[in-house]
């Protein structure tokens, strides 16, 4: 099952869907402190925005891991919609990979990454 929303790039450009899995849970600042620093499970946020090339290159990826593993929390930021989500944790390019254990960062990486190398940074 999939969530889909309309994105737009920019003002001047057409609206597309977007799906994303149910099994990814979309982060405001409204849920992040129930659904990442209280989770009992290892979270990866994934701060992205439609605009963003990489961020969709990247997407299809974090998607699959949060299908693929009930044992960690996958969630998205939008940084459009949630810029003072990316301002606290000093998110200054996209993609940025964040992984929260017992609500503290373990890892963090900037840009695309192969699937075993981001499972690697939730496992450290």
């Amino acid at each position: 099952m999939y969530k889909v929303y309309r994105v737009r790039q920019n003002k001047n450009s057409e609206t597309y869907e977007r799906r994303i899995p149910m099994s990814v849970t979309t982060i405001t600042k409204n849920n992040f402190a129930a659904q990442v620093l209280n989770s009992e499970k290892p979270v990866l946020l994934d701060f992205w925005a439609s605009w963003c090339g990489p961020c969709r290159m990247l997407s299809p990826i974090v998607d699959k891991i949060a299908d693929e593993n009930s044992s960690i929390t996958v969630g998205k930021v939008n940084v459009d919609e949630q810029p003072e989500l990316a301002r606290q944790f000093g998110v200054m390019s996209i993609p940025t990979l964040i992984v929260f254990k017992n609500g503290k960062i373990t890892q963090q990486s900037v840009g695309v990454r192969l699937k075993g190398a981001i499972l690697k940074m939730i496992e450290a």
